[in-house]
Formats: structure tokens, sequence, C-alpha cells
């Protein structure tokens, strides 16, 4: 009888077509040079939404919706937040933030060939990345393989979560976009 339960747990635990999944993950990353997307970001209750630009590997342009009109731009090397309308501005290491690891492409695919994924609701293919004291989950849907958002911590330790939609994948971008806005 303990037998029995045993394979039944492990069969109920065991789902073949996981790996395959995560491999058609892979190669669906490998052939992915640029994003479009529509975000909904929430940071401690508080939810922003808007559109973003995310050209592998480290570039993010992002303008948020609503009457700040925040826009938050990488290079590669510094993030920037600026607020439109106030013209309040702040900067960043790129490396000093989780940020970092979710626009290099060639990190996201090492560290899921070495996870395995977890299943959320039938849906949702999730990856757990544990580095230098941060935890970033990603998650994936099941159905077409597409990066659907991720939750990390900011830079002052509050839970960020954004959920993206819209997805375009390897469009014609306007490289201007990248550069850092001045400081008014």
């Amino acid at each position: 009888m303990p037998r029995i339960l045993i394979i039944f747990i492990l069969l109920n635990f065991y789902n073949p077509a996981l790996p395959s999944m995560k491999e058609d993950i892979i190669a669906k990353m490998k052939s992915t040079n640029n994003l479009s997307f529509n975000f909904i970001q929430t940071v401690d209750d508080k939810s922003e939404n808007g559109m973003c630009v995310l050209e592998y590997p480290g570039k993010i342009w992002c303008e948020y919706s609503g009457s700040n009109k925040k826009v938050l731009v990488s290079n590669g090397k510094s993030l920037v937040i600026k607020i439109n309308n106030s013209g309040n501005y702040y900067i960043y290491p790129l490396a000093k933030t989780p940020l970092q690891y979710l626009l290099d492409k060639k990190y996201l695919i090492s560290k899921i060939q070495e996870l395995e994924p977890r299943n959320i609701d039938n849906k949702y293919l999730n990856f757990k990345i544990f580095e230098n004291n941060n935890e970033i989950n990603i998650f994936f849907d099941k159905k077409n393989l597409n990066l659907i958002g991720w939750q990390t911590e900011d830079i002052y330790q509050n839970l960020s979560i954004t959920f993206i939609s819209s997805i375009k994948i390897n469009q014609k971008l306007d490289y201007n976009k990248f550069k850092l806005p001045k400081n008014n």
C-alpha cells in the first residue's frame, strides 16, 4: 500500500510536458530580440499602467499613464526615472536593481535551464530565481509560452508585481527611446 501511495504522489507531481515547455520557452527567448507590451505594475497596493519597449540586453523604455507621465529608461548601464509634470529626475546604476536580471536574456536563459518550472493553476509556468539577495519570479503563459510578467522587490524593498499584455515580439524599434532623458 505505501508503494502505491508513493507512485501516485510521484505521478501527480511529475508532468512530462513541463520539460518540453521549458525547452520551448528557451527557444522562444533565444529568438526574441525585443518586446513591446502594455503593463500593469503594482507596488505596495498602488497600481500604475503604461507601455514599454524592451530590447535585450539591458534596454527598456516605459511610459506610464496617468497625470504625472512618468518615464523609465535604461540604456543598459543606468536606469532613469523622470517625472515629466514635476521635472523630478532619479538615476540609478542598473546593476543595483533586480531589473538588470530581467533585461539580460542570456542570464534568464541560463537560469531557466537550471530550474524546474512551477505549474500555477495549469495556466502559467513560474521560475523562481535567487541572485544577490534578490528573489525574482518570472511567469510565462502555458498556451503561447510568452513572458507575461515578473515579481521582484524594488530598490526600496517594496514588492513589485508587473503583469504584461498585448505583447509584440521583434518589432522595428526607435532606438532614440533608449537615450537617457536629460534633467531640465
